[in-house]
């Protein structure tokens, strides 16, 4: 459920997907604080909008190929713990990782042509707003399978897990997802933390740490 004080601000260049992105923003309960044509523009307004997440076109003017991250990571520079919702129409794989380098949580890597509802729009800014990592299981895919060295000492069902952590799943949805219980997922998320010296320092997203550590090794 999204919070009817979550303000918002969207940076598409196209003028019908921006608009029609607004309106699904506010129909979902959001405060949609600005809306801007580019990324440079969302920027020069930031300051003065502090909106608690940025949604933003991943190739927007002038070159479209990647002013969105670009954007989005001096929103976060400018704005610490700003949560953003990138959209595309394509897997960016280099991208997405930029986007995750920072282990923050906070971030979401979402395809247009898939966000398939309104319930999936929301579930996924709430959960970015939280702190949480959403990213389209199409992502996930292409990520994992640019690998050409997986972690050996991971057992299939930790790569299981791994994949479905990094869709920004709770253990309850993998649990769900994968017909196990609750206590197994959490046996298995403790052993990947475990297999990639992953400490618990209280303060770190070791679930973002877990899957940036398998996928750049």
């Amino acid at each position: 459920m999204i919070s009817e004080s979550l303000r918002v601000a969207v940076a598409d260049d196209s003028v019908l997907l921006r608009e029609g992105l607004v309106r699904v923003l506010v129909e979902a309960g959001c405060d949609v604080v600005g809306s801007f044509g580019d990324g440079d523009e969302l920027l020069a307004a930031l300051p003065a909008l502090t909106p608690d997440l940025v949604v933003l076109d991943v190739r927007m003017p002038p070159t479209y190929k990647d002013e969105g991250v670009r954007a989005a990571i001096a929103a976060r520079a400018l704005q610490p713990g700003l949560g953003i919702l990138l959209l595309s129409q394509y897997v960016e794989v280099a991208y997405a990782r930029e986007l995750l380098s920072d282990g923050s949580g906070g971030i979401g890597y979402l395809l247009k042509d898939r966000v398939a509802s309104l319930a999936q729009l929301e579930d996924a800014i709430a959960r970015i707003a939280a702190g949480g990592t959403v990213l389209d299981p199409e992502v996930v895919s292409q990520l994992l399978g640019r690998r050409t060295d997986p972690l050996a000492t991971l057992t299939p069902r930790e790569h299981e897990v791994m994949a479905l952590m990094a869709e920004g799943r709770t253990n309850a949805a993998i649990a769900s997802a994968l017909v196990i219980g609750t206590g197994a997922v959490e046996k298995n998320v403790t052993s990947i933390f475990q297999k990639l010296g992953l400490d618990d320092s209280g303060t770190d997203h070791r679930r973002v740490l877990a899957v940036l550590a398998w996928l750049q090794r």
